[in-house]
């Protein structure tokens, strides 16, 4: 197969294939991909290649190169690493690499993400999955690959590693203060095989463990509770503010008004009530462990 026949087919591919197009109504994407793609279309000018030649030795269509140039489209982290080799731009284009990367997790991920970068209390309920913070990658991608309708594999990956990005609030210092109040039930469904198990068990003990983490149990045999209307989420910052979110108030819509605030806090300090204590928490996932 010829290289013209290979870039026609990796642009069809490319063209139809879900999450490389730039989301509308992401300001901040939008400008990032519009810097990339003038930053491409300068350097390319600046070598005094045409697009269609600059297509066929990167292997993808001319039609393409016109839309990643444009703003149009995300560039895959492999588009930039060839055409930093072919246009001769000493590391410049590839390491660009990051911020895209950052453009395809969804805003509402990289939002969440800023917010808890900036919390110094966070207070996370779920009653119906492991929490995302906690999650390993190969339970988050199990869980992912259960959706209906299906992700490709490709949005898999991107979700999931959106998904771990968040994990960095671990490595803060210094460290926010985190508390997790996961349903028993949660813990005893078989996501992913034996191994994937597992190692989401030595997760959340690992976690569990730490001196600014606080991880607890909702037992089988509780009473009715005030998360079983969904997750509750709550953000305090250093400033005195903070913002929650619960599935069952306020239609699902992050709230900072003390009322509202007030309303969360009072949910999510009797679900933590009734939850099992911190150390008896950490046995029961031990038990589980040991069961697996």
């Amino acid at each position: 197969m010829s290289v013209d026949s290979d870039a026609v087919r990796l642009n069809t591919g490319e063209a139809d294939d879900p999450g490389w197009e730039v989301d509308p109504d992401d300001d901040w994407a939008l400008a990032v991909v519009a810097t990339v793609g003038r930053q491409l279309r300068l350097r390319r000018e600046a070598v005094g290649m045409r697009a269609a030649d600059f297509g066929e030795a990167v292997g993808y269509g001319e039609c393409l190169v016109y839309k990643i140039e444009g703003g149009k489209r995300i560039p895959r982290p492999e588009y930039l690493d060839k055409a930093d080799e072919v246009l001769a731009a000493g590391g410049l284009l590839a390491a660009m690499k990051e911020d895209v990367k950052k453009v395809r997790y969804p805003k509402k991920v990289r939002d969440l993400a800023q917010m808890e970068a900036r919390a110094v209390e966070i207070g996370v309920y779920v009653c119906s999955s492991i929490p995302g913070l906690l999650q390993t990658p190969e339970h988050a991608r199990a869980l992912l690959e259960s959706w209906q309708p299906a992700y490709s594999s490709e949005d898999v990956e991107r979700l999931a590693g959106a998904r771990m990005a968040r994990r960095s609030v671990f490595d803060r210092s210094p460290a926010p203060a985190l508390s997790f109040v996961l349903e028993e039930a949660t813990l005893r469904r078989r996501v992913g095989g034996t191994m994937v198990r597992r190692q989401q068990f030595e997760r959340l003990l690992e976690v569990g463990r730490l001196s600014n983490v606080t991880l607890q149990v909702m037992p089988m045999d509780s009473t009715a509770h005030p998360g079983m209307s969904g997750r509750i989420e709550l953000l305090k910052f250093e400033d005195g503010t903070a913002v929650g979110r619960s599935d069952g108030a306020f239609n699902g819509r992050p709230v900072s008004d003390l009322r509202q605030l007030r309303i969360l806090e009072l949910r999510y300090g009797t679900i933590r009530a009734q939850a099992l204590p911190p150390g008896e928490s950490l046995a029961l996932v031990e038990q589980l462990l040991g069961d697996t």
